[in-house]
C-alpha cells in the first residue's frame, strides 16, 4: 500500500490537512483476477458436463426436490386443520383411602399396583374394642326398652286404680244421694211431730259422713288421674332413652364396619403406605386408588382455542406406547386459564405486567376404554381436528 500526500499548499491560517490514505490493488492481484474468472467458468462447465453425463440422476434429483416442495406445502395446508400440544397428560380422580377409626392395623390384603374390584377389602383394623362397644350399646338399648315396658305396666296398673277410684266415687255419690233423701224425710217428720229428734240427728250425721266419703273418693280419683299423666310423661322420656340407645348402637355398628376399609370402586392400588402393626388415625392416608376411568387434560395455548369446540375429534398419542393412536373427542374447555386457579394467581395490576400467552386446560375423553394401562401423569400429545 502507498501513501500519497496532497501537493496543495496549506493556506495561511488554515490547519494542515492529514495525509490521505488511498488503496491500490496490487499488480499481482490484478494479474490473478482473470485467472479466477476463468476458473469459475471451468467449474460451471464441469458441473454442466456432469449433469449431461447423468441425465437420469439429474431428473431424479429434480423430481425429489419438487416432491419435497409439494409435500411441504401439503403438510402445511393439512397442519392448519389441527391444534396440537405436548403439554398434556393422563388425568383421573384419584381416591385417597384413609382410616375413619382409631386402631391397630391387623391386615393389608392388597399390594402395590394391584387391580382390585369394587368392595374388595383393603385394610383391616383391630375390631375387638368396637365389638365390645356394640355389645355395650345393645345392652343399653335392652335396658331402655325394659324401662319403657316397666312404665307401661305402671300405666296399666294406674288405669286400673283410676277405674277403681271412679267406682268408689260412684258408690259415694249413691250413698250421698240416699243420705240426703233420708235426712230430708227425717227433718220433714220432725217438723210434723211424727219423727223423733234422735232420728233427725242420725240422718243428718249420716249425710255429713257420706259427703266426706264422696269428697274423699273424688280426690282419690283426681290423684290417680294425675299419676297417670306423670307415668305417661315418664314413658316418653324412657322412649327417648331407647332412641338414644339405638342411635348409640348404630354408631357403634358403623364404627365396627369401618374397621374394614373397602374399595369404593374398581381400580389400581397406588402410594401404599399401610402396614401391619401400624396404628391408624382418623383421616390418615393409607393408600390411593386410581380408578379405571381416565381422560386427557391438555393445556392448549389460548390462541389455539378460536376454532376448537366441544365434540371435536382428537387423535391421542401416548409416549409410553409409540406408534399407537387412540381416538377421543373434546369433552369440555375450562372457563379460565390454568394460572387463574393456581395457589398464587398472577396479579396484572401491580405495574410489572408482562403479557404471556396463557394455557387453558381442555378435557379430552376416549371414545372407547383404552386396551392398555394408562395412569395419571403419563405424557400424551393430542391432535385436535379444528377445521
Amino acid at each position: 500500500m502507498a501513501l500519497v500526500e496532497d501537493d496543495q499548499e496549506v493556506a495561511e491560517g488554515e490547519r494542515p490537512r492529514r495525509p490521505v490514505r488511498s488503496e491500490r490493488v496490487p499488480q499481482s492481484e490484478q494479474r490473478q483476477a482473470p485467472d479466477d474468472r476463468a476458473g469459475d467458468s471451468k467449474a460451471v462447465r464441469a458441473r454442466l458436463f456432469v449433469l449431461r453425463r447423468h441425465p437420469y440422476l439429474t431428473a431424479l434429483a429434480a423430481v425429489i426436490l419438487v416432491a419435497g416442495i409439494i409435500a411441504g406445502v401439503v403438510w402445511w395446508l393439512n397442519a392448519r386443520h389441527y391444534a396440537t400440544t405436548d403439554d398434556a397428560y393422563i388425568d383421573a380422580r384419584t381416591v385417597p383411602i384413609s382410616a375413619q377409626v382409631i386402631g391397630k392395623i391387623v391386615a393389608v390384603p392388597v399390594t402395590d399396583n394391584e387391580l382390585i374390584e369394587a368392595g374388595a377389602p383393603l385394610v383391616r383394623i383391630d375390631p375387638r374394642d368396637y365389638k365390645a362397644a356394640v355389645a355395650q350399646a345393645q345392652a343399653q338399648v335392652e335396658q331402655a326398652k325394659a324401662g319403657v315396658a316397666n312404665i307401661e305396666a305402671q300405666i296399666a296398673a294406674q288405669q286400673s286404680k283410676i277405674a277403681q277410684a271412679t267406682t268408689q266415687v260412684t258408690q259415694a255419690q249413691a250413698a250421698l244421694t240416699y243420705a240426703q233423701q233420708q235426712n230430708a224425710r227425717a227433718q220433714n217428720l220432725l217438723q210434723k211431730g211424727a219423727g223423733t229428734e234422735q232420728q233427725a240427728q242420725q240422718t243428718s250425721s249420716q249425710l255429713t259422713q257420706n259427703r266426706a266419703a264422696y269428697a274423699a273418693a273424688k280426690a282419690s280419683e283426681t290423684v290417680a288421674e294425675k299419676q297417670l299423666a306423670v307415668l305417661r310423661s315418664q314413658r316418653q322420656s324412657a322412649a327417648a332413652q331407647v332412641d338414644a340407645a339405638q342411635a348409640a348402637l348404630e354408631k357403634a355398628k358403623v364404627d365396627l364396619a369401618r374397621t374394614v376399609i373397602e374399595a369404593p370402586e374398581k381400580g389400581r392400588i397406588a402410594n401404599l403406605s399401610a402396614a401391619v402393626g401400624a396404628y391408624a388415625q382418623p383421616g390418615q392416608a393409607l393408600m390411593a386408588l386410581v380408578p379405571q376411568q381416565v381422560w386427557v387434560t391438555a393445556n392448549f395455548k389460548e390462541t389455539a382455542l378460536a376454532d376448537m369446540h366441544v365434540g371435536d375429534k382428537v387423535a391421542i398419542s401416548v409416549d409410553a406406547y409409540p406408534g399407537k393412536t387412540f381416538r377421543g373427542h373434546v369433552a369440555s374447555i375450562q372457563a379460565g386459564s390454568g394460572t387463574a386457579f393456581s395457589l398464587l394467581p398472577p396479579e396484572n395490576a401491580t405495574g410489572n405486567f408482562v403479557k404471556v400467552v396463557q394455557r387453558v386446560p381442555v378435557k379430552i375423553v376416549f371414545d372407547s376404554p383404552p386396551d392398555v394401562y394408562l395412569g395419571p401423569g403419563m405424557s400424551v400429545e393430542p391432535s385436535v381436528k379444528v377445521r
